[in-house]
C-alpha cells in the first residue's frame, strides 16, 4: 500500500443526491470538500430514467442529467470530485481526531470531517433480462418510477411489507398488478396483508418467481414460473417493480460505526452525526423509510451543516485550551 497520505478539511464517501448537497453546503461554507464517488456516480438515479418528483424540474428530468447538474453545482462551488471508492477507515473517537479513508485499497487520506453517503443498493434477482432492461421498465423503485405506468398493467416481485405497500400504491394507478410471492404465504404485516387481498386489481401468485422478463428495449411481457409444479405463464405487462429489499453500503464501517441489524447507520436524534465524532451519515445509507432523491438531499445538507457546527466546536476548544 503506497504511504502517500494528504489532509483534507472535509470528506465526502458517495455522490448521489445526498453527497452533491453536502458538497454544495460544505463548499459554500469553506470547508473545501472532496467528493469521491463510490462505484456507482451518480448514485440510484443513474439507473432511473425520468424523476418527476424533484422539486424545480416541472417538466421532469432524467436521472443521469440531474446527476451532472448536482455535480456541477457543486464544482462550481469548489468541490473536487474524484473517481474512486474507499475501501477501508478507520475513524477517531476523539473530537477534533483525524480520520483516515484508503482509497481503492492504495491511497489514504486524512480528514478532519466526513460524510458518509454512500447511499443503499436495491436488490435484483440477477437475471439476464431483468439487468437488461432496468431503466426500460424494470424498476425498484414503485413510488418514483409507478406514475409513467398509469392505467396499465404491471408485476411486482415480494412478499414482505415494502412489496405490500408497492403493490397497493401501484393498484391505485395501474390496471392490474400482478404480484409474485416466491413463498406460499406473504411475509406483510397483517394489516398490509389484509390491504392487499382487498384490493381487486391485485392478483397474487404464491410459489410463483419470475422466470424471464420479455421484451428487447422494454418490457412487454413477464414469463413465470410456479416453484412447486414447474408450469410456467406468459402475460403482457409493461413494468415490472422489484420489492425484495435493499442493502446499504456499509460493510467497510462494521466495527466502527452504529448500524441496526439491517446494516443502516444509526444517526443522532434529528441530526446526522453518527457515534464518531466528526464523522456523519446522510441520505439511504441511514434512512430505510423514504429513500427518495429529495430527502437524501435534505439530509445531505444537513451533514454538511453538522459538518460545519463540529468544526468550529473543535476550534474554540482548541482555543480554549490555548
Amino acid at each position: 500500500m503506497s504511504e502517500t497520505k494528504e489532509r483534507i478539511k472535509t470528506l465526502i464517501l458517495g455522490s448521489g443526491p445526498a453527497g452533491y448537497t453536502a458538497a454544495i453546503y460544505a463548499a459554500r461554507a469553506d470547508l473545501h470538500p472532496v467528493i469521491y464517488t463510490g462505484m456507482e456516480p451518480g448514485g440510484q438515479l443513474t439507473t432511473t430514467t425520468e424523476v418527476e418528483n424533484f422539486p424545480g424540474y416541472p417538466e421532469g428530468i432524467d436521472g443521469p442529467t440531474m446527476m451532472v447538474q448536482l455535480q456541477q453545482q457543486a464544482e462550481r462551488f469548489g468541490t473536487e470530485v474524484r473517481i474512486g471508492m474507499a475501501t477501508a477507515v478507520q475513524f477517531s473517537d476523539e473530537p477534533g481526531g483525524i480520520h483516515t479513508v484508503t482509497i481503492d485499497d492504495s491511497k489514504q487520506v486524512e480528514a478532519e470531517t466526513v460524510i458518509i453517503s454512500t447511499g443503499a443498493s436495491a436488490k435484483y434477482l440477477g437475471l439476464p433480462s431483468e439487468q437488461r432492461l432496468r431503466g426500460g421498465g424494470v424498476s425498484a423503485c414503485a413510488v418514483c418510477d409507478g406514475f409513467f405506468y398509469k392505467g396499465q398493467e404491471v408485476a411486482i416481485v415480494g412478499g414482505g411489507d415494502t412489496a405490500a405497500e408497492e403493490a397497493s400504491y401501484l393498484a391505485k394507478i395501474c390496471k392490474k398488478v400482478t404480484m409474485l410471492v416466491r413463498k406460499g404465504h406473504l411475509r406483510a404485516s397483517k394489516a398490509m396483508q389484509n390491504r392487499v387481498m382487498s384490493l381487486p386489481n391485485i392478483d397474487i401468485r404464491f410459489n410463483t418467481e419470475v422466470d424471464e422478463v420479455l421484451g428487447q428495449q422494454v418490457v412487454e411481457g413477464l414469463r413465470m414460473v410456479n416453484n412447486q409444479t414447474g408450469e410456467k405463464e406468459d402475460i403482457a405487462i409493461t413494468g415490472l417493480f422489484i420489492a425484495i429489499g435493499h442493502k446499504p453500503n456499509t460493510d467497510i464501517f462494521k466495527g466502527q460505526l452504529d448500524m441496526d441489524a439491517t446494516g443502516y447507520l444509526i444517526t443522532e436524534g434529528k441530526s446526522t452525526k453518527t457515534n464518531k465524532p466528526g464523522v456523519f451519515a446522510s441520505g439511504d445509507v441511514q434512512d430505510k423509510e423514504y429513500r427518495q432523491a429529495v430527502t437524501a438531499a435534505g439530509t445531505g445538507c444537513m451533514a454538511a451543516l453538522d459538518a460545519e457546527r463540529y468544526l468550529q466546536e473543535v476550534e474554540s476548544l482548541q482555543e480554549e485550551v490555548e
